[in-house]
């Protein structure tokens, strides 16, 4: 369970922070050394990191504000996403009804690599209160091939389905959950989805790891086997289902503006980092914008299209 791997990672931060801590109390005397570590450790781990990565995927002659923006950005969505929800997941997910709005059709949510359902807590709070039940999914195992979440997303699809008695959802994948449902409507067909939309997805694989170890990296992979034996499988019919959104500064997903596929033009959104295309303002204005325009196509099981 990722939470649990987190968990682990950010507790060993804070052992190793307030033995550090502790180093530099002995040095300088109070014991207050010793929480300061414990809590500097981590969050200086995760802007070294968000740095390195925002250096190496700079691309050249992007505004330099806007890449700034996107690295603080990024920054506060990964530490609320990383330190301050994922890791203290303990309950599977469940089918969250709709709040208020008028019904609409209800939305699947899929998540990218080492993330998990918290992920979308602020996609979802805003699209429950404008009518639409929410079911976010886990993609586990961690580490596995994308082909494989077909069925678990497969499962939220008809769990939804029944919930709201639909015959169609709305699919919203951030990253690898772009691709996840992508591999889902291979296997499954298009029939029960009205709109799918992909937040930072790399269609085209990503640059940052040379030698991806994991099945699902190496399907990420730069122009991998897997992805052009995916797209070569689409037709124009799905393709025309697909949105895409991305951001020129994605620090995990580059080179940005390659990621996109044949006969759509993606939806740009300068100065957004790669997780905090999920939290982004408006990013999520725009998500919501895009979902409404099927809410016509609102279908109860059981009776006429």
């Amino acid at each position: 369970m990722l939470a649990r791997l987190l968990r682990r990672i950010l507790f060993s931060q804070m052992a190793l922070g307030a033995l550090l801590g502790w180093a530099a109390s002995q040095r300088y005397g109070g014991a207050l050394w010793l929480l300061l570590g414990a809590i500097a450790l981590p969050c200086a781990t995760l802007v070294g990191v968000n740095l390195v990565s925002a250096l190496k995927s700079r691309a050249p002659g992007e505004p330099a504000a806007h890449w700034w923006r996107a690295w603080l950005g990024e920054t506060v969505a990964e530490f609320q996403t990383f330190v301050l929800r994922q890791p203290w997941t303990v309950q599977a997910p469940v089918v969250l009804p709709a709040t208020g709005g008028t019904p609409q059709l209800p939305v699947v949510l899929v998540h990218g690599y080492l993330c998990n359902h918290r992920l979308w807590d602020p996609v979802a709070t805003q699209l429950r209160a404008r009518g639409h039940a929410v079911l976010a999914v886990n993609l586990e195992p961690v580490f596995t091939s994308i082909d494989d979440y077909a069925a678990i997303v497969e499962a939220a699809v008809q769990a939804l389905r029944q919930h709201a008695g639909t015959a169609q959802v709305l699919m919203v994948g951030h990253s690898m959950g772009g691709l996840a449902i992508r591999a889902w409507m291979r296997a499954h067909g298009t029939a029960h989805v009205a709109r799918a939309i992909t937040l930072g997805t790399p269609h085209a694989g990503t640059q940052i790891d040379a030698y991806p170890r994991t099945p699902n990296g190496r399907q990420m992979g730069w122009n991998s086997a897997w992805l052009q034996a995916l797209a070569a499988s689409e037709s124009a019919e799905l393709r025309a289902l697909l949105r895409i959104a991305i951001t020129p500064q994605d620090n995990i997903v580059y080179p940005q503006r390659a990621q996109t596929l044949p006969g759509i033009t993606p939806t740009v959104f300068d100065g957004v980092g790669h997780v905090q295309l999920c939290t982004d303002a408006t990013v999520i204005q725009w998500l919501l914008n895009q979902l409404r325009d099927n809410s016509g196509q609102f279908t109860v099981v059981g009776q006429p299209a």
